[in-house]
């Protein structure tokens, strides 16, 4: 039986997990029908040193939309965009988005607006406008620390301008959910956190070794319900983890859940969940065992495949790095049953952060 379809708009490659790659196949592991257009198609992500392939331009993904449209296929529940590689492409797609929208206005549309990372941009910057113009068009958002302050323009430096980021998204642009994440525990976060009980291992460790998620749901009122949660942080360079994780929040979203009073009241005061941090505490659990699995299996390998980075020695061979990307391909198809929900894996939950809006 299917859980309905969602149209998956994002990158693709032949070889590895990354965008759509690392997110149909769980998607259908969920029992979601998904329809694919592919903005990019690539011999393999970019972290190989070598690839290449075609990007689709603005009037290719017009083309596809329209012809889908004809066809009555454009009728999916659920909508996932990624990685969109030109403004005027993505122009594109924001266009096919409203149409969506307006014929299903109980649309669930996750927006990952890739636009880069610690600091860097991964796009052009023609995106960046277009992106704003779409975040009123979403049901959740899923930025990354960096593109929330690109989105915003705020830069997030204390308990002030992370309230104040927030604010925007959901005030100025109208978005009643974010999800953020990949946000490295500095102090100033730590210190003002929702109190829980870490492990005693936990405890003993740097903060530099967790990694923080928030969500935030808008209430109706003027703020919104925010939760946090931590995961352990696993070294190493590997991609299509948030393609992975994005796709497991649209999933496990579900806003008409028993228990979740209302739109303007999303908070279940029994179990201090909304809808969307119980979503976002299943794609935090099971991106994380993905994650630990690719690792274990990374470290097993012969050490001419576990080689740490180094960019001068890739620099002088390149299938050196070639054999450490290979060996650090998320592991989908062997954990499978990770993402089905039938192994056993360690919850990371999302934690109601009371007095988030305190002054």
């Amino acid at each position: 039986m299917s859980n309905g379809r969602i149209l998956s708009v994002q990158s693709h490659v032949a070889f590895g997990y990354v965008g759509g790659k690392a997110a149909v196949f769980p998607l259908q592991c969920l029992g979601y029908d998904v329809d694919v257009v592919n903005t990019v198609n690539f011999s393999n992500h970019s972290g190989y040193g070598r690839f290449g392939g075609s990007k689709a331009d603005a009037a290719e993904l017009s083309r596809i939309f329209s012809l889908m449209e004809q066809n009555e296929l454009l009728r999916s529940e659920r909508l996932l965009t990624g990685y969109i590689p030109s403004g005027e492409a993505l122009a594109a797609v924001k266009e096919m988005a409203t149409k969506l929208r307006k014929a299903n206005p109980e649309l669930i549309y996750l927006l990952d607006p890739v636009l880069g990372d610690s600091g860097q941009l991964y796009v052009a910057p023609d995106v960046i406008p277009v992106y704003r113009s779409m975040l009123p068009l979403a049901t959740i958002i899923t930025p990354n620390w960096f593109e929330v302050e690109v989105l915003t323009d705020v830069k997030i430096v204390n308990i002030a301008t992370l309230r104040q980021a927030l604010k925007v998204l959901h005030e100025q642009h109208n978005v009643p959910n974010v999800v953020m994440s990949s946000i490295p525990l500095k102090p100033w976060l730590k210190a003002v956190l929702p109190s829980r009980s870490w492990t005693p291992a936990e405890e003993a460790s740097s903060d530099d070794d967790f990694l923080m998620c928030i969500s935030s749901s808008r209430d109706g009122g003027v703020t919104s319900v925010v939760h946090a949660g931590r995961v352990p942080l696993i070294p190493g360079y590997f991609s299509g983890v948030g393609d992975l994780f994005s796709a497991m929040v649209v999933a496990h979203y579900n806003p008409t859940s028993p228990s979740i009073l209302s739109d303007t009241k999303p908070l279940d005061t029994v179990s201090g969940e909304t809808a969307l941090s119980r979503a976002v505490s299943a794609a935090l659990t099971k991106t994380h065992a993905m994650l630990k699995l690719t690792n274990d299996y990374a470290q097993a390998l012969p050490e001419d495949q576990r080689l740490p980075t180094d960019d001068e020695a890739d620099e002088k061979e390149t299938n050196r790095r070639v054999r450490r990307m290979k060996g650090r391909e998320l592991r989908l198809i062997q954990g499978q049953d990770i993402i089905r929900g039938v192994q056993a894996v360690t919850e990371r939950k999302m934690e109601l952060w009371h007095g988030f809006w305190a002054a």
